[in-house]
């Protein structure tokens, strides 16, 4: 609790808690429709980039997180 006293570390707090707060907004049953587009999605194509992401990882010899981590051939 003592540094909570501190100008700069309340300064950052009560900032941090105003941020957060004011990110946050009802959506009105009229609005969600407008939501639910496919282009609001963040990935519109997701069976493809899963099929992206198996066969890039099946050509580097590496298991997960879409990383190349090397150990294959190094062809793409």
């Amino acid at each position: 609790m003592r540094l909570l006293k501190q100008p700069t570390h309340t300064l950052s707090a009560a900032l941090m808690i105003a941020l957060t707060l004011t990110a946050c907004a009802p959506v009105q049953p009229w609005e969600r429709g407008n939501l639910a587009k496919p282009q609001m999605a963040l990935d519109p194509y997701p069976l493809q980039s899963a099929l992206r992401a198996h066969n890039y990882g099946s050509r580097e010899a590496a298991a997960g997180g879409n990383a190349a981590q090397g150990g294959g051939c190094g062809c793409y």
